[in-house]
């Protein structure tokens, strides 16, 4: 098979197969005397669970799963697989989380109070973030933690933790971060929550979409894997 072949199936270019074969995505071509591309089905499987992984797992896990399967290393393509699955797993719950906050504010009660207050590096570890990404959070007015007094850290007590869910939920959504300061400000005020209402909608479809996508591009990586055997 030529690159064109591969490239026409998909509506790419010529240019873009080299590109992902140059980038490891795909197991590298034999070539003819003459020094042109010689493809196979193999290829062609890899190309097609390639671009089904993207969608459902991001173009950088997508490539590091590619890697791996094209190493032989299946395990390790599947643990990148598990991830995804697990980090879909986990937005679901937090958005579970925040429907049921909404639900608490819409009928007037408080938030239960947190067992314990959460330094900093606790809540960036809940939410698989760094220190440097809940400060700046905090910067643009999203999260309102206190301080204790005694040494100046924050102090991240139940709703602290409800608003920073909240913001990672809608930051892998996309949305910039001065649109959730105003979201987040609407739950902490028990205001109108429309707009809430509104982006958790949007997320859910996103959701669904991405879980579907994980079910085509397994089905596409295990073609693949089979190829190879």
């Amino acid at each position: 098979m030529r690159p064109a072949d591969l490239a026409r199936e998909h509506g790419l270019s010529t240019q873009a197969v080299r590109n992902y074969e140059q980038d490891g995505f795909l197991p590298p071509a034999e070539r003819t005397p003459s020094g042109y591309r010689i493809y196979t089905e193999t290829h062609a499987a890899a190309l097609r669970a390639f671009l089904a992984l993207v969608p459902a797992y991001g173009h950088a896990t997508a490539g590091g799963i590619m890697h791996a399967a094209n190493a032989g290393d299946v395990d390790r393509a599947l643990t990148l697989v598990d991830r995804g699955h697990e980090q879909l797993l986990r937005d679901r719950e937090t958005l579970n989380t925040v429907r049921a906050a909404i639900g608490s504010l819409t009928t007037g009660r408080p938030p239960e109070p947190a067992a314990t207050a959460w330094s900093i590096g606790e809540l960036a570890h809940r939410l698989g973030v760094t220190a440097a990404t809940v400060r700046a959070w905090e910067r643009a007015g999203v999260l309102v933690p206190s301080r204790n007094r005694a040494t100046g850290h924050r102090v991240f007590q139940a709703a602290d933790i409800r608003d920073a869910e909240l913001a990672h939920l809608l930051r892998r959504g996309g949305y910039p971060l001065a649109h959730i300061a105003t979201v987040v400000e609407q739950v902490r005020t028990a205001g109108g929550t429309d707009s809430l209402v509104g982006a958790l909608a949007t997320w859910q479809e996103r959701l669904t979409g991405r879980g579907l996508a994980m079910l085509d591009a397994a089905a596409r990586l295990g073609a693949y894997l089979a190829s190879r055997s």
